[in-house]
């Protein structure tokens, strides 16, 4: 698979090799921009511990510090758990959707043979479809859904 993706990248104008170092020096620069971080952020919470053990005493500062890192990553959890049942009822609303709309096809197409003999379902169903067909796209256009 690689023998023929290298000459089509050729073909394309892309380099394989430049793209390959790039992306090299890009994830050493960024490994030593998140090591750098994280260096940062333990001195600051070090400094946080500090001044915290001055005003409360040590052991209190830990546990201060302890249940706000605790708190602060239950909030993270939440939030992320809130944000994936999001998800997944916006994943089924479009899948009960799809399948109802298909379900409605499938009837429409399975009885057109029989209304299109009757000349007086004709006369009435063309302009019924199409307020049927009206009313779903508002319905699907409105800002409730």
């Amino acid at each position: 698979m690689l023998g023929l993706l290298m000459p089509l990248a050729g073909l394309l104008g892309i380099e394989i090799e430049e793209l390959g170092q790039r992306v090299k020096g890009l994830i050493v620069v960024y490994a030593l921009i998140l090591v750098s971080a994280v260096i940062g952020l333990a001195f600051l919470i070090t400094a946080g511990y500090i001044a915290l053990s001055d005003a409360v005493g040590p052991i209190y500062a830990a546990l201060i510090l302890a249940g706000s890192f605790l708190a602060f990553a239950l909030a993270v959890y939440i939030g992320v758990s809130i944000g994936e049942n999001r998800r997944r009822k916006r994943l089924a609303e479009r899948r009960r959707s799809s399948d109802s709309g298909a379900f409605l096809t499938t009837a429409a197409l399975t009885a057109l043979p029989l209304l299109v003999r009757s000349p007086m379902l004709v006369k009435l169903g063309i302009p019924a479809a199409a307020l049927t067909v009206l009313a779903l796209l508002r319905e699907k256009d409105s800002p409730d859904s």
